[in-house]
């Protein structure tokens, strides 16, 4: 193959280079994605409520004055949710930043755009490394609009895990050149480890794994332990760095009713490849994603054995096949013993997101294989018609349009809510048992009861309550360990109803000032101080190389 890693003689060859900037093709790959979003509305899958909720909730709490929202107020219809403490940053500060500056219903489709160009940048600027400019170019845009980011778009609207995306070619990349840069590169593979842990749990776990897998391979074909200790330390520090979110949602998990994330539908074990349920929707989709990755892996089979890729040594030729082939056993129920024994792999949940590896590998491989544009342009149509073909035929994409995201908005600016997240609901909750009419406050038992409300929003209730004999104020919120509820300037200890889980509030007779604040709790603080520290770390250690190579 005369295109191998070190086959970089046309690099800089303007006359074989195209002219127009990269970044341009790039981007018009990513709208190409998104262009029926034009003509047919917005594609709604699976997440795109909850992902879109997320930032008209988090917008709203910026103009209230909350930069870092925690309590997501407005799910469960105005009983709330812990939502902003479990589910990563990255993806709801970046949607609702868009939804600042943009009307609702173009940020999913800018969303999108923003996150394809992202992911087929990094790319290229990875390929760059290997290959000629052209063939970079060739593969950066065949990630960004690669088949299972397509599916992410038009069928499952996982937003946090299509920005994750991005990191996995520099994830590569570290790990490719780990045992010549050695030291060199332990915070940058600790920034991916970070980025990761902050944009997507699934993704996280995938990233985390990945980077065990390839560098003990790495380690073994090199007989250099200190690879193993680079690679520790980097996933080390890369969860230092991001401690403020880590630390509370690994410590609040007793808080919520965290085994919902592993219900029947979404556990592994329901999720491998053509894998049947008794439900006839997951089966459809299953059957998609099912029909893709076996198309995926017959165009591998085929590139790899025909090709001279796989008389490559270089070292990316191999990792790339290491990682290739793990990522598709995964997806198998072969591997359900791996599932079961892994720490955390279960919290995967779905094992097709190990897609985001194998396109990976199928966009560096395929064209480094071919040199003919026909073999290349038929392989890509080959995938891209398989998700067409199952999308008309097995299981067709949802749509939702102008007037569906005018409701979502409409629903957060009248304060009635939305319908929220089983997982993040307190313990013991069932959210379905909720009553949708009961007013803000109400008196238990039942009384004469005369409320005047001062302020009422995510972090803090204040309202005065006057009760002509002693009884528990019965509040439009689910009790969580973090609300600390102070009735006349003195704190007092709070109940929950039973089964519903609403917050109860001993009112003596008279009138009750309740102040209720979502307060900062030990683990929140510690996570803060543990990212200071190494983020501060890492500035010292910065300015120390800067002097050094003065």
């Amino acid at each position: 193959m005369r295109n191998g890693i070190n086959s970089r003689e046309q690099h800089h060859n303007p006359g074989q280079a195209l002219a127009c900037s990269p970044l341009l093709f790039i981007m018009a790959a990513a709208f190409a994605v998104v262009a029926p979003f034009f003509f047919l509305g917005i594609a709604s899958g699976h997440d795109f409520e909850f992902h879109l909720h997320s930032w008209m909730e988090v917008l709203t709490q910026w103009r209230q004055g909350t930069f870092y929202p925690r309590w997501a107020a407005l799910a469960h219809y105005g009983y709330g949710e812990a939502r902003f403490i479990f589910y990563p940053p990255a993806s709801w500060i970046l949607g609702a930043a868009l939804g600042a500056v943009l009307p609702w219903k173009i940020v999913p489709g800018v969303y999108v755009g923003l996150s394809l160009t992202l992911s087929g940048w990094s790319m290229f600027r990875v390929a760059q490394r290997w290959f000629n400019r052209n063939d970079a170019l060739l593969m950066a845009v065949i990630y960004a609009a690669n088949p299972y980011y397509v599916v992410i778009v038009y069928w499952r609207s996982a937003y946090a895990e299509l920005l994750a995306g991005a990191l996995l070619p520099l994830l590569l990349l570290c790990i490719v050149e780990i045992d010549v840069r050695g030291r060199e590169l332990i915070v940058p593979m600790s920034l991916i480890v970070a980025a990761a842990a902050l944009t997507n749990v699934p993704a996280s776990i995938i990233v985390n794994y990945s980077l065990l897998l390839l560098a003990c391979t790495l380690a073994i074909r090199q007989r250099s332990p200190k690879i193993l200790l680079h690679a520790a330390a980097a996933g080390l520090l890369g969860t230092a760095i991001a401690a403020f979110y880590i630390v509370p949602a690994f410590y609040e998990q007793k808080w919520i009713d965290i085994a919902q994330v592993l219900s029947p539908g979404v556990r592994p074990e329901d999720n491998f490849l053509f894998t049947t349920t008794a439900d006839p929707d997951h089966n459809h989709f299953n059957r998609l994603i099912s029909l893709l990755v076996a198309a995926e892996l017959a165009v591998l089979a085929v590139t790899l054995f025909i090709s001279r890729v796989r008389r490559q040594e270089q070292q990316p030729w191999w990792i790339l096949l290491v990682w290739t082939c793990a990522s598709a056993l995964l997806m198998f129920s072969v591997s359900a013993v791996i599932w079961l024994y892994l720490p955390w792999l279960c919290f995967v949940q779905l094992p097709w997101r190990w897609l985001l590896c194998l396109n990976l590998s199928l966009a560096l491989l395929v064209p480094a294989a071919w040199r003919n544009w026909l073999p290349r342009a038929s392989a890509f149509l080959l995938l891209f018609g398989v998700v067409a073909w199952t999308g008309l035929r097995i299981q067709p994409p949802w749509w939702d349009h102008a007037g569906d995201v005018s409701d979502m908005v409409t629903a957060h600016l009248s304060g009635a809510g939305y319908e929220g997240t089983d997982e993040y609901v307190p313990a013991g909750v069932d959210p379905y048992d909720i009553n949708l009419d009961a007013p803000l406050v109400a008196l238990h038992p039942d009384g004469p009861l005369r409320v005047q409300v001062q302020r009422w929003n995510a972090a803090t209730k204040l309202f005065t309550a006057e009760v002509d004999r002693p009884g528990k104020l019965v509040l439009r919120l689910f009790n969580y360990p973090a609300w600390q509820v102070e009735v006349n300037d003195r704190k007092v200890e709070t109940g929950s109803r039973d089964h519903t889980g609403e917050l109860l509030i001993p009112v003596a007779a008279g009138e009750n000032r309740v102040r209720i604040s979502f307060v900062r709790t030990w683990d929140r603080t510690a996570g803060d101080i543990v990212s200071l520290v190494s983020i501060a770390g890492l500035l010292l250690w910065f300015l120390r190389e800067r002097e050094r190579a003065k």
